[in-house]
């Protein structure tokens, strides 16, 4: 029996929200109402927030009892009606949203919730929603995969529309359940908010690195003698055609007993500087005893930030011995913020720099991102190690380096996992990966960072059905933002990766 593709049963399930969206009930307040003290149950939990102003509707589920329901959002002399029957679906037309939303930029958002019961119609407590000045960048790129550890199986990168619910895919694996051809996509990245440039590593069968320049895709072979290992952890420069990765040994261990499901480590990793306009590689950081991994160019391209790791123990050791040490002292390990200069005329870098020592915090760091006027560097910290996703410790920090005080996002941050993130390009978005809702799968969290340099509540991704995130059994993996669409066909790509024998090789080039 062919098995089931993701796809179609993607495609299923929007045709079917569409469908429950066009049978909602008439959507009017109530002629008469009693207030009731009891704050509705609602969601996603969108009170208090800040929204930007070209964001999707914001649909809610009501699970206060009820049989039928009604919504209203309104400010500025207009307002959005929604109404709902048993289910509590509220879902905002999204015409009559953006209108809203743009009459209201900068203003409150008051919303008020009714529920019908034996006794009548109740009005619960209104609450409100801030819109704010400043839009968000309107692509959201992320990979979907199951909370696997071990098979390439149905994962691919999407793009949604976030003023809308409209999702691209930008390239999915044969979603084979047993056929050998399995592989991997991940690290997908972009030059300065732009898809004109973008790339994305694929790893086991067709295996690579696929760079995608003005609708062009190739393949490259990053391997290379002089270098550790596969590259990783990619980061465009602002401006030149150039990028810097992390070149990891990376494996995994399972816990026997722990509320953290799995660990991952590296028992090596450099820094390594590729040139794409002549297919070049070098090291930055080649050391035994030193772990960097996560490197991010500065906006300004003349600096790269990184998270570095002292482990004594792996001086003249080889890779197995390696693995063996980092499996019985993982939870020792602990990455600090890191910088290092580079000069973009010569093409070298400077000396090491300790942005933050976490490890005196009894902290480790990951993810280093900087905003992009370059006044904040976004980080997630933890109790220990480097791959964060799988850590319930995680929570977002930022360095002011204006002023090189640190501290974390209260605001935005939960008792879950929060982890990978995301800036917009105006500075004033981030999105992250969090855990909150349920500890095992990954979702996509927005959260306003203002000019004071401070977080807001965040809030979920929005969806055409307010469920969708619950019920969808994929992670989000690796959010980023861009200003335009990914342009170049899932067919290209595929084209592109299949074609083995078209595979470039990078030549290694030794550092001045």
């Amino acid at each position: 029996m062919k098995p089931k593709t993701f796809l179609p049963s993607l495609t299923a399930l929007v045709l079917a929200l569409l469908t429950a969206a066009c049978n909602r009930p008439e959507a009017r307040l109530p002629e008469q109402s009693t207030a009731v003290q009891e704050a509705a149950h609602i969601y996603p939990d969108y009170r208090g927030i800040v929204i930007p102003p070209n964001i999707a509707p914001l649909n809610i589920q009501v699970r206060s009892a009820g049989t039928a329901y009604v919504g209203c959002i309104e400010g500025a002399g207009r307002q959005v009606l929604a109404a709902a029957s048993a289910d509590g679906k509220l879902c905002f037309d999204s015409l009559e949203w953006r209108g809203l939303l743009e009459a209201n930029k900068g203003r409150d958002l008051t919303v008020t919730l009714y529920a019908r019961r034996d006794s009548g119609w109740v009005r619960f407590p209104a609450y409100t929603l801030t819109v704010a000045a400043e839009p968000i960048d309107r692509y959201l790129s992320y990979r979907l995969i199951e909370p696997s550890y071990e098979l390439y199986r149905q994962l691919g990168l999407y793009q949604r529309d976030l003023q809308g619910f409209d999702v691209h895919t930008i390239y999915e694996n044969n979603r084979s359940y047993s056929d050998a051809d399995n592989h991997c996509v991940n690290c997908h990245n972009y030059q300065n908010y732009s898809t004109r440039r973008m790339l994305f590593h694929v790893r086991a069968k067709h295996g690579g690195t696929v760079f995608i320049d003005g609708g062009k895709a190739v393949k490259m072979n990053m391997k290379c003698d002089s270098v550790l290992s596969n590259s990783v952890y990619p980061s465009w420069h602002p401006q030149r055609n150039w990028v810097v990765f992390s070149s990891n040994q990376t494996g995994q261990t399972f816990h026997m007993i722990d509320h953290d499901k799995i660990e991952v480590v590296d028992y090596g990793s450099d820094l390594v500087f590729y040139d794409a306009d002549k297919q070049q590689i070098s090291n930055i950081l080649k050391t035994e005893a030193e772990l960097e991994t996560f490197p991010c160019w500065s906006p300004d391209g003349l600096k790269v930030f990184y998270c570095s790791a002292h482990v004594p123990e792996f001086a003249g050791t080889t890779a197995q011995q390696r693995q063996d040490i980092i499996t019985r002292i993982c939870r020792q390990v602990r990455y600090n913020l890191m910088s290092i200069s580079f000069d973009p005329a010569t093409g070298t870098f400077g000396q090491p720099q300790t942005e933050v020592d976490c490890a005196a915090m009894e902290r480790s760091c990951a993810v280093p991102r900087v905003s992009p006027d370059g006044r904040y560097v976004l980080f997630t910290l933890a109790d220990f190690g480097q791959f964060h996703i799988w850590h319930s410790s995680s929570d977002l920090y930022v360095k002011d380096l204006a002023t090189g005080e640190v501290r974390p996002l209260e605001a935005a941050n939960s008792k879950g996992v929060d982890s990978y993130h995301t800036w917009s390009s105006n500075g004033r978005w981030i999105v992250f990966s969090s855990r909150r809702d349920d500890g095992s799968y990954t979702r996509p969290y927005i959260a306003y960072f203002d000019t004071k340099g401070q977080a807001h509540k965040a809030f979920i991704l929005p969806q055409a059905d307010p469920e969708q995130n619950l019920l969808l059994t994929k992670s989000y993996n690796v959010p980023e933002l861009t200003r335009d669409a990914v342009s170049i066909s899932s067919e290209k790509l595929k084209e592109c990766i299949y074609a083995d024998d078209r595979t470039g090789k990078v030549t290694y080039r030794k550092n001045p």
